[in-house]
Order: C-alpha cells, then sequence, then structure tokens
C-alpha cells in the first residue's frame, strides 16, 4: 500500500474532498464523541445539511430554467433586430425628386 500523505504531496494536494463540515463530518464526530449532546447536534447539523442541499437544487433547476429563458430571449433579440435593420430603408421618406411639371411654363 502506498502511504497517502506522501502520495497526494507528490500529485499536488488532497486528492479527495475533506469530510469536515459536511454531514459526513457531523456523523464521524457524533461517532466519536458519543454523547447525548453530540448525537442530537449531529442530527441537527446532517438535518440542516440535508434542508440546504434541497435548496440549492431547487434554485440550481431555477437557474437552469433562467438560462433558457435568457438563451431564447438572446434568439428574439437578434431576429428583432435584422427584421428592424432591414425595415429601416421602407420606413424611410422616398427620395424628393425634382420633376418638371406638364404643360407649359414659361
Amino acid at each position: 500500500m502506498k502511504s497517502q500523505t506522501v502520495t497526494s504531496r507528490l500529485h499536488g494536494g488532497r486528492r479527495t474532498l475533506p469530510y469536515a463540515f459536511t454531514e459526513h463530518g457531523a456523523i464521524m464526530i457524533a461517532n466519536i464523541l458519543r454523547s447525548e449532546k453530540a448525537e442530537k447536534m449531529s442530527v441537527y447539523v446532517v438535518r440542516a445539511f440535508i434542508k440546504q442541499r434541497e435548496l440549492l437544487m431547487a434554485n440550481a433547476h431555477i437557474f437552469k430554467r433562467l438560462a433558457e429563458v435568457d438563451a431564447k430571449l438572446l434568439k428574439h433579440d437578434e431576429a428583432l433586430n435584422f427584421i428592424w435593420q432591414e425595415l429601416q430603408p421602407l420606413l424611410a421618406p422616398p427620395p424628393s425628386l425634382s420633376r418638371r411639371r406638364a404643360g407649359f411654363h414659361p
């Protein structure tokens, strides 16, 4: 087996994310401390992390939908800009023609 500290130093640091300040870390602390208060707090922390994860997932869905709407709006803006550029020559007043009136004019 390889030493984890040596392997991680040779490859530029930790190769896995730490379990500190996650629900896994709270469960590990509760297992080590084995007191009633530690168990209650670990359950509280785990529930808080679960609630936070649910909120983040809900927000992630909303942000994904907003990104889709934004992409559609950008496409519509481009199309409307193209239509506006094409209509500009048609909306301009016609050039004035200096034509002579019919008939005899001294």
